[in-house]
């Protein structure tokens, strides 16, 4: 019941913040970690951001950044524009980051292997970014917290056990402890430190400890999650063990347990132990435990903790499905761990108690009020980088920061990031599209091609790609609502059961109702080249194969948007096929009436790098509108625009001969409206429409939350040419 109740008031609470100009963060910046280093390095290395905390008066972050082997500092005094001030060289693999005044503790690992394990702490002054103090650890470190007095610290060596062995299963030594030093005129004193025994307390492995985070109250307690293990324990300042217990499970149901390629969220997980990472306290005697889980876990939600050992409120799978609402599901992990909680942090903002807890598959992070702790109440979801791991709360500052350890840059996505949001009075931006309130739980992620009702202003539809091969859906939206709601959705099937092997690209209302689909091809895995049209209920009632005169030239990247320009179905070709000049796609022409083909030729703009171009075509009045765009993303994104071309040019000729080349005219550039939410630009611009009332509507395509942030930028464009 208590899950049920959360829901009711998360939707509530979204509601009320579209409602109402009431107080919400905002993301006001973004800072590629790849940027801190030094003038003549090698930008295109790996790089991260992990852990992250803030100095006294807010304006300087630090993070820890493993494949570095440093610590990454940012200016923030402005946190609209935060600037680089540099890495700092920690000696080591840095784990863990606290800070107390100017003084940063950076824990690093300097293990040779599993069993010889080794680490230290570090001391770095902020100002001067010179280190003042090491002491050794023993072993591997993870966590470091500071008492709120600024006397001690702890640390959690974890002493991590080797996947790859044993099935990896804990139950390796060396075993883990519990850190604890003095600090000393703002200094940590090494000659103080001393480990706290923490083995035999777990009923998994009690032997093999494996203490993963922790944090201090004001009482000088420290709590500890031994995540493998499955326990918690409070331990006190003298290191006598307070308390320990079993973490416990969960009984998960309306989750999708499976990876299939379709969000069937009718699974069920009894007895899902919580196998808990992060742990924050709320007060001196609650804390809470994000439940990310490992060997056996992952209860894809998170707890709040009497410090005896009392549940006190139990999340379930509540905030998974509020994150299923907003597209940030992440269907490859179905059959692990979900969404993946990982971080927490805790803050008062003026006299509200705020809880943050970090989805790091989803990308996301949940903002609950806490003022009941027994009730819960989810506030915002704020979209964040990939991979989420680390948060820091300035509240006299009323920001937040997020860390975010994933980089793609080798593959070509987007770099590590810290991102910065602001709380102040005024409406939420994100999301800016939602099945929140819908009659049945909706998943959705990975919009392709969209569409309008010509007779209901802000009706909108939009089809998911091949990232859901076992479940193609048509997505009504209402975007007269902010956000826009997505209202149901509609599986296309062929002879009632889902219609495999779709990669749907494009879509238009079909002149005798229901749809006609444009699928991307891939000849390589025998996806056709094809138009479809389906009726009112998604059944697909023709299909028109592409001629041998398209095909025998067909390439990967193939249909990318379908729309009517009279009589006739227009299809844009998203790069050039084997019979294209360097440079020029196709545009194709198709009479539903009379079956006949033809095309004209497009001029792509040049690239910068990668390649150029289109991925969705349009009709409005005297025009074709389309989006082109580069497959850049980030800082190098150069090319991401709305063109248009004049119907009058539209004079398709015959496949197989000279085809006539339109004018192309760019009437937006669209990289403002991709940095207006204060992330970094997406890649994938892939839908445009217009509504009944001539509007503009532009949709980005998330990947399925498949390495990418999750998040969907749906853009309303009042003064389109």
């Amino acid at each position: 019941m208590r899950v049920h109740l959360l829901c009711l008031t998360s939707v509530l609470a979204l509601c009320a913040g579209a409602a109402a100009a009431e107080t919400n963060f905002n993301r006001v910046a973004s800072f590629a970690t790849s940027l801190n280093m030094a003038e003549g390095e090698d930008r295109a290395r790996e790089t991260s951001a992990e852990i992250i905390a803030v100095s006294a008066d807010g304006n300087t972050l630090i993070y820890t950044d493993g494949p570095l082997g440093v610590a990454g500092l940012v200016d923030i005094t402005d946190p609209a524009a935060p600037k680089a001030l540099g890495n700092v060289d920690v000696g080591g693999d840095p784990t863990s980051v606290g800070v107390l005044g100017q003084i940063a503790f950076v824990a690093a690992n300097t293990s040779e292997n599993y069993i010889e394990t080794s680490g230290h702490l570090v001391a770095i002054d902020l100002a001067s970014r010179k280190e003042i103090a090491r002491c050794d650890l023993g072993g591997q470190p993870d966590s470091v917290a500071i008492a709120p007095d600024g006397s001690f610290l702890a640390v959690a060596i974890e002493n991590e056990r080797d996947e790859d062995l044993g099935d990896g299963r804990v139950g390796q030594m060396p075993a883990g402890y519990l850190y604890l030093a003095e600090i000393k005129n703002g200094v940590v004193d090494c000659a103080s430190g001393r480990q706290i025994d923490m083995t035999g307390l777990a009923e998994i492995s009690p032997e093999d400890p494996e203490p993963e985070f922790v944090d201090i109250n004001a009482l000088g307690e420290t709590v500890v999650t031994l995540q493998e293990n499955n326990h918690i324990a409070v331990v006190g300042r003298d290191g006598a063990i307070l308390s320990h217990f079993s973490a416990g499970a969960v009984d998960l149901t309306e989750i999708d347990a499976t990876d299939e390629g379709a969000l069937i969220f009718t699974e069920s997980q009894p007895g899902r132990k919580r196998e808990p990472d992060s742990v924050k306290w709320i007060d001196d005697e609650h804390f809470a435990t994000a439940n990310e889980g490992d060997m056996d876990g992952g209860s894809r939600g998170w707890t709040i903790f009497h410090k005896s050992g009392e549940v006190v409120f139990e999340s379930g799978a509540s905030f998974e499905h509020a994150l299923i609402a907003l597209g940030h599901y992440p269907d490859k992990r179905s059959d692990a761990k979900g969404v993946e909680p990982e971080s927490v942090a805790f803050a008062r903002y003026g006299d509200q108690p705020l809880l943050f807890i970090g989805s790091e598959r989803g990308s996301a992070v949940g903002v609950y009020d806490v003022t009941d702790l027994k009730n819960p109440v989810l506030l915002q979801v704020l979209p964040s980088g990939v991979g989420p791991e680390g948060y820091a709360t300035i509240p006299a500052r009323n920001l937040l920061v997020s860390a975010n350890e994933t980089d793609l840059g080798e593959d070509g996505a987007a770099r590590a990031h810290v991102m910065i949001y602001q709380r102040a009075e005024g409406p939420a931006r994100y999301p800016y599209l939602t099945a929140e309130g819908a009659e049945e739980r909706i998943g959705w992620a990975a919009l392709s091609g969209l569409a309008a009702d010509p007779e209901a202003p802000g009706r909108l539809y939009a089809v998911n790609d091949s990232f859901f091969k076992a479940q193609p859906t048509i997505y009504a939206i209402d975007a007269t609502q902010t956000p826009a709601r997505i209202t149901s959705a509609l599986r296309v099937t062929r002879g009632g059961a889902p219609a495999l092997g779709l990669d749907m690209e494009g879509v238009t209302l079909a002149r005798e109702g229901g749809f006609w689909i444009a699928n991307e091809g891939d000849l390589d895995k025998n996806v056709p080249h094809a138009l479809y049209r389906v009726d009112a209920s998604g059944e697909i009632v023709e299909e028109v194969a592409f001629p041998t005169e398209l095909t025998n030239h067909a390439k990967r990247f193939g249909a990318e948007g379908i729309t009517w320009v009279g009589d006739r179905l227009w299809i844009a070709i998203q790069r050039e096929w084997g019979d294209d000049p360097k440079g020029f796609v196709k545009l194709v022409s198709y009479d539903p009436a009379t079956k006949e083909w033809g095309a004209v030729r497009y001029p792509l703009a040049a690239p910068t790098s990668g390649w150029v171009g289109l991925s969705e075509i349009a009709t409005r009045g005297d025009y074709v509108y389309l989006l082109e765009r580069d497959n850049l993303i980030g800082d190098k994104a150069a090319t991401k625009v709305v063109t248009r071309v004049p119907v009058s040019e539209l004079n398709p000729a015959p496949l197989g001969g000279e085809l006539p080349v339109v004018s192309r005219e760019v009437v937006r550039d669209l990289l403002p409206d991709l940095l207006s939410n204060g992330g970094y630009v997406l890649d994938k611009v892939e839908g445009l429409t217009f509504d009944a009332e001539g509007t503009a509507w532009i949709v980005t395509d998330n990947d399925g939350v498949d390495d990418s942030s999750g998040e969907t930028m749906l853009i309303r464009v009042t003064d389109l040419p």
